[in-house]
């Protein structure tokens, strides 16, 4: 059983430029006092096909964490497109906000991410070299994916 549980994860100014900082309002619930920090961490899945293009876009630790429902806004930097490989840029993706407890992973909430331009002549035929200035991101923010995992608290 898991002692603090996510409630709601609100993505604010979404949709919005790639370029654009991530801010997200947490919310979860404790329903038993806890000796340490929780650290809560967004990652941007850089490529499906290779793990080490993942960016941890921020780690922050919540805490003294009081019995009941706590609140919290998480902001993040947007992925720095060097590290990315350009083909893997424009798409969808994924970005997961991971919660950890003594250096062990809890709970996992992915959301589907695509990256595109709005403008219909740039859609047809996307710039060989990305325009970050004109790129927009939308996150799937109604279809989260939840994995929970048993630690020992």
């Amino acid at each position: 059983m898991s002692l603090v549980n996510i409630t709601n994860i609100k993505i604010e100014d979404n949709p919005t430029l790639f370029l654009s900082p991530y801010q997200m309002e947490i919310t979860f619930e404790c329903i038993e006092p806890l000796q340490d920090d929780l650290e809560f961490k967004l990652i941007y899945v850089g490529s499906a096909d290779n793990s080490l293009q993942d960016q941890e876009l921020e780690s922050v630790l919540v805490g003294p964490v009081p019995v009941g429902v706590n609140k919290f806004t998480l902001a993040a930097d947007p992925p720095k497109p060097e590290s990315m490989a350009p083909e893997d840029i424009l798409g969808v993706t994924v970005i997961i906000v991971a919660c950890a407890y003594k250096g062990e992973e809890f709970v996992r909430v992915g959301y589907y991410v695509n990256n595109e331009y709005l403008d219909e002549e740039l859609k047809e035929n996307p710039p060989a070299t990305v325009q970050y200035d004109k790129l927009h991101r939308n996150i799937l923010a109604e279809k989260p994916r939840v994995t929970r995992f048993n630690i020992k608290w």
